[in-house]
């Protein structure tokens, strides 16, 4: 859809600097932009990758000039760009269908406006809302709930009695709602402990390719609002994660852990079982959280046992120091004798 830079900075309710009239019907980095995309930059060195492109129009900090390009002035550009995207270039909606190759209960609710896509299974007591998109090879389990505007990409698994509220996001080979890994030994052998309890997935949550959820042993593992989550990421059983949230690839958390709203695990961290992460806090890339720590609203920790990031850093320093160390004290002991 072709928009101008002028109607772009009235939808945004920004300032623009420069011809209202230019063109704008993409969206592109500098280096592949053609003159009619848009193209943020949000510090001086990305406004100078800007103003070298082809593209006409830049969203850019307040005070940005440019003699040659039209600037929509904004205090966060990428908020602005990711904000005007979908307005710009909406995304492929669904026409409402069900493909003759897919399987549907005759107990289950299909909107009317929903699409469902080719060999997909709907099981018994299945209730699907409007407009709402399941892609082809998708399995919805016996007497699972999903909202509307849902959209769940191609070899989805929702196992039995799961629920996704409205607006969730669900991407390739996820799996939500398998057993979580609960045993108890005795009589000389594993027993299996009964995982009978549910997920639910409130509104506006985007889950990455890969990403196992797994359903409460006897109660419900939750996965708050807007929480965005990463491809390759494990949430165990009867575990809790607040709104807002983002969890990066890899991370693998242990059942029972609660995390709070606003929090950021960086990639390949890794939670014990009963963890509670308070909101706002940040966990660095491969910290370890160790069974039971309580992390506190606001802190920032990063290591193997995570500690605070002052520790951690003025311990990895000293970490960098021991090889010299060792030389010193070996020639200390042969000086003493």
């Amino acid at each position: 859809m072709t928009r101008t830079a002028g109607e772009l900075a009235q939808y945004l309710e920004l300032e623009l600097r420069g011809n209202p009239n230019v063109p704008v019907s993409g969206l592109a980095n500098p280096e592949d932009a053609g003159p009619e995309d848009l193209v943020y930059a949000d510090s001086p060195r990305q406004f100078r990758r800007a103003e070298a492109s082809r593209a006409l129009c830049i969203l850019a900090p307040s005070g940005s000039h440019s003699y040659t390009k039209t600037v929509i002035e904004a205090d966060n550009p990428k908020l602005a760009f990711a904000k005007v995207a979908p307005w710009l270039a909406p995304p492929e909606t669904p026409r409402a269908s069900i493909h003759a190759t897919a399987v549907v209960a005759n107990n289950a609710t299909v909107a009317r406006s929903a699409m469902i896509g080719a060999y997909t299974v709907i099981e018994e007591g299945v209730v699907i809302g409007e407009e709402t998109w399941i892609e082809p090879f998708c399995f919805i389990g016996k007497g699972s709930r999903i909202g509307a505007a849902c959209r769940l990409h191609p070899h989805v698994t929702l196992y039995a009695h799961s629920v996704l509220e409205d607006r969730v996001e669900i991407h390739s080979g996820a799996v939500i709602g398998g057993d979580g890994f609960g045993y108890v030994f005795g009589e000389g052998r594993q027993w299996k402990f009964p995982q009978v309890g549910s997920v639910v997935i409130e509104n506006d949550v985007e889950i990455g390719c890969n990403t196992t959820i797994d359903r409460g042993s006897l109660g419900t593992t939750r996965v708050g609002a807007n929480t965005k989550i990463d491809n390759l990421v494990q949430v165990g059983h009867n575990v809790r994660i607040g709104e807002r949230s983002i969890l990066v690839s890899q991370v693998g958390i242990s059942g029972s852990t609660v995390l709070g709203n606003e929090v950021v695990v960086a990639g390949q961290a890794g939670f014990g079982d009963h963890v509670v992460v308070e909101d706002n806090a940040i966990i660095g890339g491969q910290a370890g959280i160790l069974p039971g720590k309580v992390i506190r609203s606001g802190q920032v920790v990063w290591g193997t046992p995570a500690r605070p990031l002052d520790k951690f850093k003025e311990q990895h320093a000293w970490f960098a120091k021991l090889p010299e160390l060792a030389r010193r004290l070996k020639d200390l002991e042969e000086r003493l004798g």
